[in-house]
């Protein structure tokens, strides 16, 4: 089985100035992006360990609102093994955890920003109610990028220059489209599930536009449960 030291090194980012925006999903062998509306439920060992190596590489960790209600976020940490890695990088123990929402809404006492062991960052719009954002604002970093709607690239410029260029995106599936619509995406980890979903769940990406979009595999990993871990890197 891979380790998390050999994930480091095969995860390993070309530099951590330049931004970047790398998402992670897992996906069944038929292409379902959640089994029972839950993508965890798809995972295994070496993925969970994976998904963990990932936000330890990264300065931020980016959800869609959708995702933090559908999967849960609260208390989010790398463990003291990837923590003490970072620690010896000159990187912070913990990386940031940010949401996307366009609306702000979100509850202030949701285990999101209640359970954080770092300060959760809000991203939105100037479009979402003001009453809402100042209640955020006692729980969160409120971020506005854009005025009617979520600016993505904006985003990734803002939380750049508050030294948090690495970015990891963990979906949902509308969030991953948007940010390849505005051609945003710069690495996908894709994890393969040896699993058959059938139903009729959705894929890992929704909402771009059908076109073909080049990538180059990086490499592929495999372990004892069968799982097959792909790094891709866009054209």
């Amino acid at each position: 089985m891979p380790s998390a030291a050999d994930l480091l090194d095969a995860y390993a980012l070309p530099g951590r100035s330049a931004p970047l925006v790398r998402m992670n999903f897992v996906a069944s062998a038929d292409g379902a992006a959640t089994l029972g509306d839950r993508s965890g439920a798809l995972g295994g060992e070496t993925d969970r360990t994976l998904m963990e190596v990932l936000r330890a590489l990264s300065d931020v960790v980016v959800v869609g609102a959708g995702t933090v209600r559908a999967e849960g976020y609260g208390g989010m940490r790398v463990g003291d093994d990837l923590a003490a890695w970072r620690s010896e990088h000159g990187l912070p123990t913990q990386p940031r955890l940010a949401v996307v929402t366009g609306r702000a809404d979100l509850d202030p006492a949701d285990p999101f920003f209640a359970g954080a062991v770092t300060t959760p960052i809000v991203i939105t719009s100037g479009h979402a109610p003001a009453e809402r954002l100042h209640a955020l604002e006692d729980v969160a970093d409120v971020l506005r990028c854009g005025e009617r709607a979520v600016d993505l690239a904006l985003m990734r410029t803002m939380l750049a220059e508050r030294g948090l260029a690495q970015i990891l995106c963990e979906g949902g599936p509308g969030l991953f489209g948007a940010l390849v619509a505005d051609g945003l995406v710069d690495e996908l980890c894709l994890t393969l599930s040896p699993t058959l979903a059938g139903g009729d769940a959705g894929r890992i990406l929704q909402g771009a536009a059908e076109e073909e979009r080049a990538m180059a595999l990086v490499h592929a990993i495999t372990d004892d449960e069968g799982f097959v871990f792909l790094r891709y890197r866009m054209r």
